[in-house]
Order: structure tokens, then sequence, then C-alpha cells
């Protein structure tokens, strides 16, 4: 087959023809580095290519293959890294200048967890420094571009995993989640990612100080639902070094993917009762949710009313920044980026009674949405109130509405994070000039299960695979 066929096959048809002897790991590792060499240029979606470790560990998954070993969910399969993850022999950057010759001698368990699956690490994907950003721009090099329209921001943090899954780059990614990172770059680069339970994917292990991050969740990002399962199933479950981990063993998140919606009750929300939204986003987004109807769903709307749920999110957010990062505030201030700087810094003033105010709007956050999912299964609203705009030019007003710039493009994402639920991006249509649009799906807390089924029902009577970049 072509070659750019055989980078965008899904990764579990990867998988099945690695394992039966059809395809080589070595042979596929070696075409994804050619493409990263020849495209990445124009999107700089990786920040380290770490094509000897690559290629050494193809080397090891086709004997293995050869041997007759047990062979991993993931065995030969490429794989990109965000850059956030603490990587073994692999330089780590954070997306900051102070780290930018870091070579750790661990791995966070994510990719400890990769590595155990027997997936092929290219490299790591580009990230603003810290995540701290809904957009992928550091002091590292150029920012992050979209293969949709290079002059448009991938988005972020997770902006480098979804312009290399989108551009087949990689057959998969990971990503992280802390106010919308996986479904912000997922909606506006046209790829699936889903953000899973707070506390189903373990963390350990950081190149900053020890902070509690509550709202930030590693999780899939890949061209396919299934694709997305199969790496959800290789990171969930839980670890003792994380006490803040789910206790539980995850579901066979795959077992069910079939089943449909039959039966579903969804909820629809085109605002959340408060946000600006771009028209034809809403419009493309609304006839999305009616698809369920006719798979046998039940849509109606929600009525989902919030008041200034980003006064709370900001204080918490930053608050854990600084606690992590605070300290390079202190020492090598100019080694960081702006608005890295003024989050930390907004983050050192934030007073205890702030921060306890925060939590109980949390928790009263929580409480809404847990009554709300006593009458759905899932919700449904937009991902973005934006298509992915120029870079550098996040959007001051939105349907006429005066935004704030920082996160009126992302209304939708980060209330998730707040009360901990899991969330997915699906691509759901296109703006009038060309870019993705996403349908943020919204489940119960525990259950991406059935996010994941509505998404592979949706994704079955909406197929998009022949829908690929111009830089791909």
């Amino acid at each position: 087959m072509p070659d750019t066929d055989l980078a965008f096959m899904p990764t579990a048809e990867l998988r099945t023809r690695i394992a039966s002897k059809q395809l080589s790991p070595v042979e596929v590792t070696r075409l994804y580095l050619q493409r990263i060499e020849a495209l990445d240029p124009q999107l700089n979606a990786y920040l380290t290519v770490a094509g000897d470790v690559a290629l050494h560990l193809a080397r090891d998954a086709e004997q293995a293959v050869m041997d007759g070993k047990p062979l991993g969910p993931l065995h030969g399969v490429p794989i990109s890294i965000k850059d956030l993850e603490v990587t073994r022999d692999i330089r780590t950057t954070l997306g900051c200048r102070i780290f930018e010759d870091t070579v750790p001698d661990l791995d966070t368990i994510v990719v400890e967890r990769v590595r155990q699956a027997g997936a092929v690490i290219l490299g790591k994907t580009n990230t603003p420094e810290f995540g701290l950003l809904g957009t992928t721009e550091n002091r590292l090099g150029d920012a992050c571009r979209n293969p949709w329209n290079r002059e448009r921001t991938s988005g972020g943090s997770s902006g480098g995993a979804g312009a290399a899954v989108a551009a087949g780059l990689c057959s998969l990614a990971t990503g992280s989640d802390g106010g919308g990172s996986i479904r912000i770059p997922s909606s506006f680069c046209g790829v699936y990612g889903i953000k899973p339970t707070q506390g189903r994917v373990p963390r350990y292990g950081g190149l900053g100080r020890p902070s509690i991050g509550q709202f930030s969740q590693s999780g899939p990002m890949a061209r396919t639902v299934r694709d997305a399962a199969i790496l959800l199933q290789v990171l969930a479950g839980p670890d003792p070094r994380d006490a803040g981990c789910l206790p539980e063993m995850p579901p066979d998140f795959i077992a069910d993917l079939d089943q449909g919606v039959r039966g579903l009750r969804l909820g629809w929300s085109a605002d959340f009762g408060y946000a600006a939204v771009d028209p034809h986003v809403a419009q493309v987004t609304a006839q999305a949710a009616r698809v369920f109807e006719a798979l046998g769903g039940h849509v109606e709307d929600a009525n989902v009313t919030l008041e200034d749920p980003f006064t709370a999110f900001w204080a918490i957010f930053s608050a854990n920044a600084y606690a992590g990062y605070g300290h390079l505030l202190e020492q090598q201030a100019n080694q960081l980026t702006t608005y890295g700087r003024e989050c930390i810094a907004h983050g050192a003033s934030v007073s205890g009674a702030d921060y306890a105010r925060a939590l109980l709007y949390v928790d009263q956050l929580r409480a809404r949405f847990a009554a709300l999912m006593q009458t759905y299964d899932l919700l449904l609203t937009p991902t973005m109130a934006v298509p992915a705009f120029p870079i550098g030019q996040r959007p001051e007003t939105i349907a006429g509405q005066a935004v704030h710039p920082f996160w009126g493009y992302l209304p939708f994402t980060f209330p998730i994070n707040m009360i901990g639920h899991p969330a997915a991006s699906i691509p759901c249509g296109f703006s009038t000039d060309g870019l993705p649009i996403g349908l943020h799906i919204i489940g119960r807390r525990g259950d991406e299960a059935t996010v994941l089924r509505a998404s592979a029902a949706f994704e079955q009577a909406r197929p998009r695979a022949d829908k690929r970049p111009p830089v791909s």
C-alpha cells in the first residue's frame, strides 16, 4: 500500500499486522521518522525526535515477534509522548527553556505503561511551558502549527500531539488535560481525544516540585475511537505511588464499543448558559448532537446555566502552578515565558481563603453536575467556542460579545476538569474555511465506557477516515 495509507492505518490494524508478521515494526518506524523529517519542519509538532531510541525499540519489538514471545497491546506501534511526561534517556523540556537540556533517568507512570505495552516511542511532542496555555507556544522554537492551516494554532497544551496525530506523524499519542488540553487540540486538529475521569490514569514523576494538580489527567489522542480506547486501557489503573488515583481496576473499554446508543438519554447545551459561541460552530455541533437521535438515543436541551466558573478554576490552577514551579519564578524568571510568569505570579497571590472559596465552588459545581447526570447518561456541547484561530491572535470577541482572550475560546472544557468527569472531543464537521470542529461528549464520573461507546457510534454514523489535512 502507499506509504501515506500505511501512516494513517488505524493502530488496531497496525498492531494486528505486526503480530501476524505482515508488517515490520522497523519499517513502520522508519516510515514515521521519514515523515517527521519531511513534514514536521512545517508544523513543529515535535520538540525532540528520538530516532535512535525508536529504531532500537522497533528492532526489539520485531525480534520478539520473530521469537514468538508474548506481545503487548501496542506491540511495535509508533507513538508520540507529550513533553510534559518525563522520559528516561529522552530529552524532557516541559516546554520550558530552563529544562532545555534535561535528559531524565526515569519515566512517569504513563511512559512506563506505554513501554510495557510494547510501543515504539518516536519522540516528545510540543507543549506550552508547563502546559499553562490552550495554545502551543514557548521559548524553545516556533509555535506549533495546525496541519489544516499552518497559520492557525494547533491548540494546547497537547498541541504537538494533536498536530502529529492529524498529520500522520505517529500512530497515536499521549496527551494530558488540566483545563482542556487534550480536547482543545483534538477539536482544532480534527482528531479524537478523551480526558479520563480524574484519577483514572495515575501520576508519578516530574521535574517540578510535587503539587496536587487535581484537575489534570493524562489520556489518549488518536485518529479513531477504538485506537484511543486501546491506549486508555494501557494507561488506566491504580498505582500505589499515586495516593489520589482511583483504587479500582478500570473496566474493559473496548468490550462495549459497538453497543450503540439506543436508549441513552443525552442532554444538549449550546453555551452552558454563559458562553459566547461562534454561530457556525453552534450550528454544526447542534446538527451533530441530533445524529444521536437517528441512532436511537433521546436528545433534549439540558438547560445548563453556569456562572463565572473561571475565577475559581484560575485560583486553584495558578496556585498549583506556583506550588510546582514557584521556585523558578524566584530564581530564573528571565528564562520563563511571559504567560508562565503571569500564571505562577498569580498563583503566589492566591490566599488560603481564596483557595478555600474556590474549593467550595468546585464542590457546588460537582453537586450540580451530579444532579444533572441523574437525568442524562451523557451531556453534549461544542468542544470549543470557535475553530482554530491565527497563531498569537486569541479571540477577544466571539459572536459579537467581548470575551477574555485567555479562556473565552474554551468555555466548555475547564469546568469539566473542575468536576473530574470524563469528556471527549470527536470531529463533527468543518468551518466555512475548512477547519475542524469538535463535538464535546461528557460522561458521568467513572464512566469513560459510555463516552467511548457513544463516540464510536457517532464515528460509525459520520465516518471521516478519508479526510486528511493539507500537511500530511
